[in-house]
């Protein structure tokens, strides 16, 4: 393959395991998702009165038998899924330390596992890239073909200025008009008030919201041994400190951040994951698809 970001054997042993939704589906073709309608499926779903109209041939005679009137046996229908990937693009999102590779790389490698994973099953992977300037998007689609796009532009991203991605996510909630899955992954610098507005949006329209935090290590640990200048890459200012002095009140402020949040995620019944960019991507992305086949709701 010739995309680094990708590993033909961690595909291959994570393709036996599907990705569910945690939450019923609106797509248009058959598939393995829940759906809030009613149809046809091995699942049963309640029992209702028959109403003059209705098919008998979905009547259940037991039940008749027993109560002496005509009950419907009801089915969960299931449907298809739209997955939307939202990788953020701005500054920030290039930064790393030591041998860790940086958060759009890593962000990279999550993105694109988790949408071949999903249009190998027969659902839909769509795209969207977002800084403060740019953002791309490629339309969820179930074709072979969606996968080279999809990689194509991952490869092609280059982190650069302010983030856009509350801007981007209000879009995407207003643009989807049917339920979806939406993956987020960004460091999440942005106003946490305006990001958890942006996540309510969301929510509002019934969407099945993940979110993965990528963070550096070096951004969590805060461990320095001298002066050193730090320059924001996303607007390019700069600060020269004395870590020691700075450490306490930095990991204060990062816990702080951190909280917030997590808190905002879970408002809105996010499926919130935190990672450093030093953990196993191969290990995230099994974990996150084999907890969802237990917490469908």
């Amino acid at each position: 393959m010739k995309y680094d970001f990708l590993d033909t054997e961690v595909l291959a042993r994570l393709g036996a395991i599907p990705l569910e939704s945690r939450t019923p589906m609106i797509g248009n073709v058959a598939g393995r998702h829940r759906s809030p309608h009613r149809g046809s499926s091995v699942e049963f779903a309640e029992y209702r009165k028959y109403v003059p109209g209705d098919d008998t041939r979905r009547l259940d005679w037991k039940a008749y038998a027993r109560s002496d009137r005509f009950y419907i046996k009801e089915f969960e229908a299931d449907t298809n899924l739209r997955a939307y990937f939202v990788v953020d693009s701005s500054g920030s999102m290039n930064f790393s330390s030591g041998d860790h590779p940086t958060k759009i790389d890593f962000a990279r490698k999550i993105a694109a596992t988790l949408s071949y994973l999903i249009v190998n099953q027969g659902d839909s992977a769509g795209l969207s890239c977002c800084n403060e300037k740019i953002h791309l998007e490629i339309p969820p689609s179930r074709r072979a073909a969606q996968l080279q796009a999809i990689f194509d532009s991952l490869q092609k991203l280059e982190p650069t200025g302010d983030t856009g991605l509350v801007d981007a996510l209000h879009q995407i909630a207003e643009k989807i008009q049917q339920r979806a899955l939406v993956i987020i992954l960004s460091d999440l610098f942005a106003d946490t008030e305006a990001l958890g507005d942006a996540l309510q949006h969301l929510r509002f329209r019934k969407h099945d919201i993940a979110v993965f935090h990528l963070l550096d290590p070096q951004e969590v640990e805060f461990h320095f041994e001298r002066p050193h200048r730090f320059v924001d890459l996303e607007d390019s200012t700069t600060v020269v400190a004395e870590p020691n002095l700075i450490a306490d009140e930095y990991h204060a402020a990062l816990n702080d951040f951190l909280n917030k949040i997590e808190g905002k995620c879970h408002d809105v019944h996010a499926d919130y994951h935190l990672f450093q960019t030093s953990a196993n991507s191969e290990e995230i992305v099994s974990n996150f698809i084999t907890t969802r086949l237990h917490s469908k709701r």
